[in-house]
């Protein structure tokens, strides 16, 4: 299926998903939604080509996207998933270079995209909004930090526990159980953390002999994240 350009956008309230923008005034995300471009991709489309000179904001208001990048051989390495609700392309949207990675549509997804003059003055009109997106690049610096601790001093198997852990954190459906869904692609978690899908199905094998995860018929259950905390606590040497 090619992908659809809607020329008028959606029905209203398409916009009351997305995070960044409920605390907004009703008014404001109408005109919102007015001024955004909407189109919806299809499974495996390309939304965003990295080096691109666009700067647009992009909101995902339905489906699921990946962010990745490519080794000088070809090899994808992925960088993050953002379901309904989530935004990227914030960097190119603050300083006006070209985008940083490459972002795709994991499912049927519709994106609305804001221009960069639309976002600066939304920011600077409402200041809270500019904060909660330094929180979030905050944020994700702080998680690149890690992975490249990780990458740099983990062996492959204990990078899949500290993965499956960051998954585990955001997951979180009770004081010590968490429950991934969909359940994660072997190949796709292996693509996170640079090793091979044999290594992430031997440490999902030991971890289920363990009982320390458990697949059901729609997510991977961590049934014991405190558990898995101290194994990826004891492999950093914290």
């Amino acid at each position: 299926m090619k992908d659809e350009v809607m020329a008028h956008g959606p029905e209203p309230g398409k916009l009351l998903g997305i995070a960044l923008l409920k605390d907004l005034p009703a008014s404001e995300r109408m005109r919102l939604e007015q001024n955004c471009h909407w189109r919806r991709y299809s499974a495996d489309e390309q939304i965003v080509d990295r080096q691109a000179e666009s700067s647009d904001l992009c909101f995902v208001v339905e489906g699921r996207v990946r962010v990745v990048n490519y080794s000088a051989s070809g090899r994808e390495i992925t960088l993050d998933d953002l379901g309904a609700g989530e935004y990227f392309g914030e960097l190119a949207a603050i300083d006006g270079r070209p985008r940083s990675a490459n972002v795709m549509a994991l499912s049927s997804t519709l994106i609305a995209t804001l221009s960069r003059e639309q976002f600066r003055a939304l920011a600077e009109t409402y200041p809270r909004l500019g904060f909660q997106v330094m929180e979030r690049l905050a944020s994700m610096v702080r998680h690149s930090t890690e992975r490249i601790m990780d990458l740099s001093t983990l062996a492959a198997n204990n990078r899949v526990l500290a993965e499956l852990l960051r998954e585990a954190r955001v997951n979180m459906k009770g004081d010590n159980e968490a429950r991934i869904s969909p359940i994660p692609v072997h190949g796709d978690l292996a693509s996170r953390v640079s090793t091979t899908r044999e290594t992430v199905a031997r440490v999902l094998g030991d971890l289920t002999r363990q009982g320390i995860v458990m697949r059901t018929k729609d997510s991977l259950v961590i049934r014991d994240v405190a558990r898995l905390i101290r194994m990826v606590e004891d492999v950093r040497g914290e």
